[in-house]
C-alpha cells in the first residue's frame, strides 16, 4: 500500500465505545445535528445533463455575488477538501511543499499526502490572541503555497491586514500562492477593523479563497463548495482549474440549481448560529468563575473554543475524566498544539445542554 495512515483507536475512542449511555457531545460540528434552522429548499429536478466544468452559470453568479468577485473567477467543487486537492494538483509537483498552520484542524496532513505533497507546519503564536508571524515562516526551494485558515479552527483567529500584507510580501519573494480557508468567516464573535478581507479580493498576490454551503448555509450534506481565485494570474489559474474540474465533474446538477436559493436563504441560519455561539460563550464564562485554574482563551470567531487547563494531568487524562463525568471534548493534541495543556469544545450544541456540560466541565477541572 502507498499510504500508511495509522487507524488504531486511542484511549478516548475506546472509553467512548465502552460507555453505556451517550455523553453530552461538545465535539459536534455538524449543523444538521445541532437543532439549527437550516435553509429548507426542494432540490430541483435535472432531467437533462449539460455539464459545465466550472459550474452552472446561475450557481457561479450566486457564489460570485457572495464572494464579491466576478463569476469568471469561481470554480465549484463538491467540498473544500476537494478544493484543496485540486489546488495542490494545480500548484504542486510530487515532493513539493505547502506551509500549514499549527494548531489547526487535523486534515492537512492527509490531504497533502494523498497528493504526494509535503505539509510543513508553521506555529501560530499566542500572547492573549493568536498571531501569524511571517518572519517565522520557513520557505524552501520547493514551497509552492502557504495555507491560512481565517478564522482558524480551533483558534478562532482571523487573518489581520498587517499579517496578510507581510504574507503577501513573503509569498511574492518566494513565488508561491496563498490558499485561504474561509469557511467560518461569516461567524465573528465581535467586530475588528484589523481583519483582512477575503484573500481573493486582493490583487497583489496569487490567492485562492475556499468556502462552501456546509458552514455558510448549514448544508454539509448537499456537497457544494468553491474556489475563488484572485491576484496576478487568476484568469490562467481558473483556466487550468477548469481542466481539472472537467476531468472529475464532481458537482451534482441539482445542488447547483439550488445554490442561488440556498445562499439567498442563509440569513436565518447564520443568525441562529450567532445567537447560539454567543449564549454558549457566556455559559462557559459563567461556569468558569473567578480564580479558576483553567481559562477560556480569547476567540475572534468560528464554532470552537479552546480551554487552557492545568498541567497536573495530561490532555487525554482530562478528556477521559470529563468523559467519565458525561462530557465529550477534544484533547488539544488532536489539533497539534505545540505546547501547553488544552481542550477544545464545540460551541454548536443546544444552549441548555451546553450549560449542563459547562457546569460538569468546571467541576471536573476544579477537582
Amino acid at each position: 500500500m502507498r499510504l500508511d495512515f495509522t487507524q488504531g483507536e486511542n484511549a478516548l475512542a475506546r472509553a467512548l465505545a465502552a460507555r453505556q449511555s451517550p455523553p453530552i457531545d461538545l465535539t459536534v460540528s455538524n449543523p444538521t445535528a445541532a437543532g439549527l434552522p437550516v435553509p429548507s429548499i426542494r432540490l430541483p429536478q435535472a432531467p437533462s445533463y449539460e455539464p459545465h466544468p466550472r459550474g452552472l452559470p446561475a450557481a457561479l453568479e450566486a457564489v460570485a455575488a457572495y464572494q464579491g468577485i466576478q463569476p469568471g473567477r469561481v470554480v465549484l467543487t463538491a467540498s473544500t477538501s476537494e478544493a484543496y486537492s485540486w489546488l495542490f494538483k494545480l500548484l504542486c509537483d510530487a515532493g513539493d511543499e505547502v506551509l500549514v498552520p499549527e494548531p489547526s484542524y487535523p486534515l492537512f496532513g492527509y490531504l497533502t499526502a494523498l497528493e504526494c505533497v509535503t505539509a510543513v507546519p508553521y506555529a501560530l503564536r499566542w500572547d492573549g490572541e493568536w498571531h501569524l508571524d511571517a518572519s517565522n515562516l520557513r520557505f524552501s526551494g520547493r514551497t509552492r503555497a502557504l495555507l491560512v485558515v481565517s478564522p482558524g479552527n480551533p483558534t478562532g483567529a482571523y487573518l489581520k491586514e498587517d499579517e496578510r500584507a507581510a504574507l503577501a510580501s513573503a509569498c511574492r519573494a518566494q513565488g508561491c500562492a496563498l490558499i485561504s480557508d474561509e469557511v467560518f468567516a461569516d461567524f465573528p464573535a465581535f467586530e475588528d477593523r484589523r481583519r483582512a478581507r477575503s484573500a481573493a479580493s486582493y490583487d497583489d498576490l496569487p490567492a485562492f479563497s475556499l468556502s462552501g454551503l456546509s458552514k455558510v448555509a448549514g448544508q454539509p450534506q448537499l456537497k457544494l463548495a468553491w474556489i475563488a481565485a484572485g491576484g496576478p494570474g487568476a484568469d490562467e489559474a481558473v483556466r487550468r482549474l477548469e481542466l481539472i474540474a472537467d476531468t472529475y465533474l464532481s458537482v451534482s446538477t441539482p445542488v447547483q440549481l439550488a445554490a442561488p436559493g440556498l445562499l439567498a436563504a442563509r440569513g436565518p441560519f447564520q443568525q441562529a448560529v450567532q445567537a447560539r455561539l454567543a449564549a454558549n460563550r457566556a455559559a462557559l464564562a459563567a461556569a468558569r468563575g473567578p480564580g479558576a485554574a483553567w481559562d477560556v482563551l480569547r476567540s475572534e470567531g468560528g464554532w470552537s473554543q479552546i480551554l487552557s487547563v492545568p498541567r497536573s494531568r495530561g490532555e487525554e487524562e482530562w478528556a477521559l475524566a470529563l468523559l467519565e463525568a458525561g462530557v465529550l471534548v477534544h484533547p488539544g493534541y488532536f489539533f497539534d498544539f505545540p505546547d501547553g495543556a488544552h481542550l477544545v469544545v464545540s460551541l454548536l450544541p443546544e444552549p441548555a445542554q451546553f450549560a449542563r456540560a459547562a457546569a460538569i466541565l468546571a467541576r471536573v477541572l476544579a477537582a
